[in-house]
């Protein structure tokens, strides 16, 4: 679950990583009364789940009320790349010496949590990793251990957070850490981490993705929950319970098992292909659920075709084939299925398949193959 920037500073709050003073407003009226609690000059930041807020003028600055009831108006509404914004941060400007970059993540090929630290903060550390790699700091983490004060210093050092930043930074990064461990989050990232002029550390942005399997252990996230913002795929999938993420591409991916899913998009990356989506069925891929993950996929208008890719193992081939058969039947399609069968009982899936081929249904015997088949009939159609 990714949390919008109020959310994530409120949860860096809990565990002692400093914020600006601030609050959510909805209306122009409630931003001018957090405007008036933060004290002028403020900040009235678009609240969405996309970068390219502040290119799209989502984020402006007010010195008085008029200011920020003009702004307010402005931002509330406003698209930012198919993003509407319904809420505002308003929160107390702050004067910047300097901005950095911190996150903490999970480093899957080292087993061992990762952090990143940077004097280079307040842009794209995409863009810092690609022309100046060694401007990025990292180290690793073993979780057992934690994050010691000896080994965050000699981070601090290495990143060149130097003079004033270095003792608050050791703390902050700590205590960012803290968060990242017992918040149960998958990520947390601060950019720009700013050094104020008056030598103060703060967060001055906050992005935090939650691990969805630790919410047994929180309760408090159903409110966090709420207020997520799903496009119409996301919210029928969820509703389905099926695992899904919506891309951009113009090909559906249906697969079971996560692993599956994701060699699925690589090898339609592969032939010049662009998924449209993540969906993991898990490993059912009977009637019921193949017709759900049908249906959520053909409420996407870009889907040009839909690559149904299964590897039969406890369920077995013919089931699934029959699934895949009987979900047509339940489900009207805009686009065209291409199928790969593979596993248990395999043989048998395809030969009912092939008594049911037609414009609608090919199946094809290798996922390289469907693949190619699947991006040849996006193309044909457009």
């Amino acid at each position: 679950m990714d949390l919008f920037e109020y959310q994530g500073k409120c949860y860096f709050a809990r565990f002692g990583v400093p914020v600006s003073t601030g609050g959510v407003a909805e209306t122009v009226e409630e931003a001018v009364a957090r405007a008036e609690e933060a004290g002028y000059p403020v900040v009235v930041k678009a609240q969405v789940q996309v970068g390219g807020r502040g290119k799209a003028g989502g984020i402006q600055i007010a010195a008085d009320a008029a200011e920020v009831r003009r702004h307010a108006e402005a931002i509330l509404g406003m698209d930012i790349r198919g993003h509407v914004v319904g809420r505002l941060l308003v929160e107390q400007a702050t004067d910047i010496a300097a901005e950095y970059y911190a996150s903490f993540t999970l480093d899957r090929s080292a087993k061992l949590d990762l952090g990143l630290l940077s004097s280079e903060g307040g842009v794209d550390i995409e863009e810092v990793a690609a022309h100046r790699p060694e401007a990025i700091a990292r180290v690793h983490v073993d979780p057992v251990d934690g994050l010691s004060e000896e080994v965050c210093r000699e981070w601090v050092e290495r990143a060149g957070l130097g003079g004033d930043a270095a003792p608050g930074a050791v703390q902050l990064l700590r205590a960012l850490y803290r968060c990242y461990t017992d918040g149960d989050a998958d990520l947390v990232e601060v950019n720009p981490l700013v050094l104020t002029t008056d030598a103060t550390l703060l967060a001055l942005d906050a992005k935090v993705t939650l691990d969805d399997s630790a919410a047994f252990r929180h309760p408090e996230w159903a409110e966090l929950e709420s207020t997520q913002v799903l496009d119409v795929r996301e919210q029928l999938a969820r509703e389905r319970g099926l695992q899904y993420v919506g891309l951009d591409g113009s090909i559906g991916i249906i697969a079971n098992g996560a692993g599956l899913a994701m060699s699925t998009l690589d090898v339609v990356h592969q032939v010049g292909g662009t998924p449209a989506n993540f969906l993991d069925v898990g490993g059912g891929a009977k009637a019921e659920v193949m017709a759900s993950a049908l249906e959520v996929i053909n409420t996407d208008p870009k889907v040009r075709c839909i690559f149904i890719n299964i590897f039969g193992g406890i369920t077995k081939g013919e089931e699934v084939a029959k699934g895949v058969v009987e979900a047509l039947g339940r489900v009207k399609l805009s686009s065209p299925i291409v199928v790969r069968l593979d596993g248990t009982n395999a043989e048998q899936g395809r030969a009912i398949l092939a008594e049911h081929e037609s414009e609608r249904l090919v199946s094809q015997p290798t996922m390289l193959d469907a693949a190619r088949k699947a991006v040849e009939l996006a193309l044909e159609r457009g």
